[in-house]
């Protein structure tokens, strides 16, 4: 392994990350900006070995081009602790792999690995469901695979939106109006006839200016959100399904949130955090590889991959 201080990135794999605007592709390019070394693997190049959790790694150079981003400079197997950070950055689904990989990097940590965002913090609050711990800046919401509560539910707010708890990037989301002739079969098939858990929520009309991505690093807003503005026709903003990104200051209602929830999931070890905020509303809280540095920087000119870098430097003690 290199001998100046480095860093190891658990990612999808390389060839799948899309350089001109995958925010652990910002990441590495400031870290290698400082001068500190880049390694990645994929949660299947994670291993526990008589006890020791290794991972079987590559050093990345990071050109500027975005055609040929990285090249390999050579592999290594080491343990997680000769990294000076380790950065947790796999893509959801939340499935069972992706709870073992979180499993290994509990015993990486307990040998003394510093990992971001902290991997028991990441089992413990699913991106839909921690909003359950901050209802007073939520609108009403049900979580349930009971058909019978989500009707109910349906009938008594008129118009909801419905989506599963291990989704990302707006799939198996869904707007229920009011007398929706579609009511019964949506919640069928994405319930899974009742053997599936979903969330539902009172639809938040403030969508059409953007479904805002807040975040929070080290428990300190972003001064900018990216406010994802759905296409027309559409009641997603995502970026995958669609919306368009729109960087802008934080509102009241956005600093609000933020600086209530900030310092304390930061205690839990959660050093990257992005809220989406409708309206003045939060409706999911992402920890497991929130995005929108590269939009944000671009369109604001705060750069984003600047303040996470110090922060991840302070908690390891190197800045």
């Amino acid at each position: 392994m290199a001998q100046r201080l480095a860093t190891l990135f658990v990612v999808d794999p390389l060839d799948e990350l899309k350089a001109y605007k995958d925010t652990s592709v910002a990441m590495m390019r400031e870290l290698a900006r400082r001068d500190i070394a880049v390694f990645a693997c994929t949660p299947a190049q994670l291993a526990l070995r008589d006890g020791k959790v290794l991972a079987q790694a590559s050093e990345l150079e990071l050109p500027a081009s975005d055609d040929t981003w990285y090249v390999e400079r050579g592999a290594t197997t080491a343990p997680l602790t000769q990294f000076a950070a380790v950065l947790m950055r796999k893509d959801p689904p939340f499935d069972v792999e992706f709870l073992n990989a979180t499993l290994l990097l509990s015993r990486a940590a307990a040998q003394g690995a510093r990992v971001f965002n902290d991997p028991q913090s990441l089992r413990d609050h699913n991106e839909k469901l921690a909003v359950a711990e901050f209802p007073q800046y939520t609108v009403p919401t049900l979580v349930t695979r009971d058909l019978n509560l989500l009707r109910q539910f349906h009938a008594e707010m008129g118009d909801v939106v419905v989506k599963p708890l291990d989704g990302m990037g707006g799939r198996g989301v869904f707007h229920l109006r009011r007398d929706d002739p579609n009511l019964n079969a949506i919640l069928e098939i994405v319930s899974e006839y009742g053997n599936r858990s979903l969330m539902a929520q009172r639809f938040i009309p403030e969508i059409t200016a953007g479904d805002k991505r807040v975040l929070l690093i080290a428990g300190k807003p972003v001064p900018f959100s990216l406010a994802r503005v759905p296409k027309p026709g559409e009641s997603r903003g995502n970026l995958a399904a669609g919306g368009i990104g729109r960087a802008q200051p934080l509102s009241a209602a956005d600093r609000r949130i933020a600086e209530g929830i900030g310092p304390v999931l930061a205690a839990r070890g959660l050093l990257l955090i992005g809220l989406d905020v409708i309206g003045d509303y939060l409706t999911e809280v992402n920890v497991t590889s929130p995005t929108c540095f590269v939009e944000i920087t671009q369109q604001s000119g705060f750069d984003v991959a600047s303040m996470f870098v110090d922060a991840l430097l302070d908690a390891v003690g190197h800045r």
